[in-house]
């Protein structure tokens, strides 16, 4: 397993497509939680797809003299490519190639701890790994076994032939299954006897966060985005009111339809949630565009506004001038300081009022 803590870092070169900083700034945090030291990007205006490359000739040359001067070890496009494009581009650019897909999966890979989840991130590898087979082999066999896009529990699979994959495939779909009817009874007998509050927003928001400071978890909380992968549970007894407090996988925006499967199921307990709490970056300009993906998921899981509770963390960020323009909205609401204990005794009020 390749380790995430190792000294030499692959440097990584950005290819985007979205002229805006909230596309940029996510896919560098995506690359920063790979442990890649970024080393420059390119924006491509394209105004139609090369189906022999994504993007057109001259494009690549100039991508080739850039990745040159950058002195990058691998491409990170910020979109899906086919098998064929991610082993053209490797060979017109003589550097690795990676999407967007795969950069995400090989967070997964290595972010997952329970056996469901590294079930979930292999067969999210699979599916994605079958339609590109050759492209992707092309890779292990040119670049090595190594290093981003090759990690994690789906790694040594590149190789096998699409009758395997689609055996393997459909081995994992029906372990999930049965993984998925066991959480769903666990679920539903937590539910007759206990309260359930959910943890839910954008990833590196701090959800970890408070889930340690209201727990005392010793939940692993760093400043990436997916620094947590599984669903973490855990009692809480407040003042009379007890409650299980559950931490889930964190919101990004556009995730690929490979990993959808992965990710929704860890949202499952918002289904049952008597309180969702809802966990914003305060000092995140981009705050309210991630508010609106986690609500169109709220609204997928049929979960009642009435239920949850707006939490503004990371407050100490922001100066008295910006902390007192922070929108309100249709949910009770609290700002926080989650790393330093501030503000954490009111949202536990508003959780027992609505538990009461």
């Amino acid at each position: 397993m390749y380790n995430l803590d190792e000294k030499v870092k692959e440097r990584a070169f950005l290819v985007y497509f979205e002229n805006e900083d909230y596309e940029l700034i996510e896919m560098r945090e995506l690359i920063r939680s790979a442990s890649l030291e970024f080393v420059g990007s390119e924006y491509v205006n394209l105004r139609e797809v090369n189906p022999h490359s994504y993007i057109g000739s001259g494009k690549v040359e100039e991508i080739a003299s850039k990745l040159n001067i950058a002195e990058a070890d691998v491409v990170i496009f910020d979109v899906s490519l086919t098998g064929s494009q991610l082993r053209n581009l490797q060979n017109e650019l003589n550097v690795k190639v990676i999407d967007r897909t795969m950069l995400i999966l090989d967070i997964f890979a290595s972010r997952a701890k329970s056996n469901e989840g590294k079930l979930q991130v292999e067969l999210a590898q699979l599916k994605y790994t079958l339609p590109r087979l050759t492209g992707i082999s092309g890779t292990a066999g040119r670049f090595g076994s190594g290093g981003v896009g090759m990690r994690g529990p789906g790694e040594t699979k590149l190789e096998l032939d699409r009758r395997k994959i689609q055996e393997n495939i459909s081995k994992k779909e029906k372990e999930l299954k049965e993984m998925s009817i066991k959480r769903q009874l666990t679920r539903k007998q937590r539910k007759n006897n206990e309260n359930v509050v959910v943890l839910v927003g954008y990833s590196n928001a701090g959800k970890s966060t408070i889930m340690n400071v209201i727990t005392k978890a010793g939940t692993y909380a760093d400043d990436k985005l997916f620094a947590t992968l599984d669903v973490l549970t855990k009692r809480v007894w407040d003042e009379g009111v007890s409650y299980v407090l559950c931490d889930t996988v964190g919101f990004i925006s556009n995730l690929p339809h490979e990993l959808v499967n992965a990710f929704s199921a860890t949202l499952e307990e918002l289904r049952d949630a008597d309180v969702c709490i809802i966990v914003l970056d305060a000092n995140d300009k981009n705050k309210y565009k991630q508010l609106e993906i986690v609500e169109a998921e709220l609204d997928k899981q049929n979960v009642n506004k009435s239920k949850c509770i707006l939490v503004y963390n990371k407050c100490d960020l922001l100066n008295k001038m910006e902390l007192s323009v922070l929108k309100e909205f249709d949910y009770d609401s609290c700002k926080i300081q989650a790393k330093n204990n501030i503000g954490i005794d009111k949202l536990k009020s508003l959780i027992r009022e609505k538990l009461i």
